[in-house]
């Protein structure tokens, strides 16, 4: 499947146009800049009324289409709802257009911790892919879903699902600008470090880098207050080793409010560590995250923050918190060449497995060149 193009609803077309550019890298895409550089396919019409109508702007039959769209934090300001229903009718128009596949590629899903199947709820996960398969949808992409069950969610023969583990770029970011070596790795990382997770449900992420690193584990454990939203009762560190002058990471693949990172980070900070950072794939940040964040960093509590681009968030940016705070120390890690690769290897029908096979710290230092592993 050469003959495609890479489409961007209005809240994706920065980022889409960066996968683009690293498309056009690859020798055997470069003569096919017409065809792979189609972001601007899309026209959105929205009338008086509130209402609007999705327009694809040249031919398209017979070709595979990837649409970049994304709910969350974006550039143009689009809204969460706004961008769902824009979504949904580009991908009417692509199928009325006779796009031989439409592959949506969604790098955060923002209703992806709506998942439970067993509540008195809608489910916002099942909804959105049950909607965009019923369009005309064939395969959604996205980025570290909230759950592993989230994957089964949907008939394969009627849409796949691909969830690719980016919490291994953060790794790789880790190896590349703070340990650089395998003398560091072994005399430092793993005697030194440790991850943690931020309660017991998220352990499974936090021994991944454990794994990876050859360093400790340390699992918070935390009793919430169910009787209210958000609140937390008490959290208990379970970690085989003292904390005393390590430096913890707590890895998540989301941060939100920031309420649990906070509460654990003070809970951390009584084992006197040398230093608290935290490490997510999303950076949702929704109010008061800024406010929270800026609070703990101003304490000497929290570090630094590392994160990827999933969710829009320019370093530079202040977030729509009430004291328009900018986050100190915030890191954002770069997604759209994994993007690319990820494009490319379906586009030519090559195998993911190299994309989801586990991270090891020590056999990429030996050959440090980011996508190898």
């Amino acid at each position: 499947m050469n003959d495609f193009v890479v489409a961007a609803t209005r809240s994706m077309t920065d980022y889409a146009s960066r996968v683009v550019d690293h498309l056009l890298k690859f020798p055997s895409f470069a003569p096919m800049a017409d065809t792979v550089n189609g972001v601007d396919l899309l026209k959105i019409d929205c009338f008086a009324d509130g209402e609007m109508e999705a327009v694809v702007t040249r031919s398209i039959r017979g070709h595979a289409v990837v649409l970049f769209t994304s709910s969350a934090r974006n550039r143009e300001g689009i809204g969460v709802e706004t961008a769902k229903i824009e979504l949904y009718h580009a991908v009417d128009a692509l199928k009325r257009s006779q796009a031989e596949k439409i592959i949506i590629f969604e790098p955060f899903v923002s209703c992806s911790r709506s998942d439970r199947t067993t509540r008195r709820s809608s489910v916002g996960l099942w909804v959105h892919i049950k909607i965009l398969a019923s369009l005309g949808a064939g395969h959604f992409v996205t980025y570290q879903l909230h759950s592993d069950k989230s994957r089964s969610m949907v008939d394969p023969t009627i849409c796949l699902v691909d969830d690719i583990p980016a919490l291994t770029l953060l790794k790789k970011y880790l190896c590349d600008v703070y340990i650089r070596n395998t003398e560091t790795l072994e005399n430092v990382v793993r005697s030194r470090w440790a991850f943690c997770s931020v309660d017991a449900g998220g352990e499974k992420l936090a021994r991944g880098f454990a794994n990876a690193f050859g360093a400790p584990l340390v699992v918070a454990h935390k009793q919430r207050d169910y009787s209210k939203s958000n609140t937390i009762e008490s959290i208990n560190i379970l970690s085989a080793e003292p904390l005393e002058n390590k430096v913890l990471w707590i890895v998540d693949d989301m941060v939100d409010t920031a309420g649990s990172v906070e509460s654990l980070i003070r809970t951390l900070s009584s084992h006197r560590p040398a230093e608290i950072n935290v490490l997510a794939v999303h950076a949702i940040f929704s109010p008061p995250a800024a406010s929270r964040l800026a609070r703990l960093s101003a304490e000497g509590l929290l570090n630094r923050i590392i994160v990827s681009d999933t969710v829009c968030c320019p370093q530079s940016c202040a977030f729509a918190d009430a004291s328009s705070e900018k986050i100190p120390n915030l890191e954002v890690v770069p997604s759209a060449e994994l993007s690319a690769r990820i494009v490319r290897t379906i586009v030519t029908n090559a195998s993911l497995s190299k994309l989801m096979r586990p991270f090891d710290a020590g056999i990429y230092l030996k050959s440090p060149n980011l996508f190898n592993q």
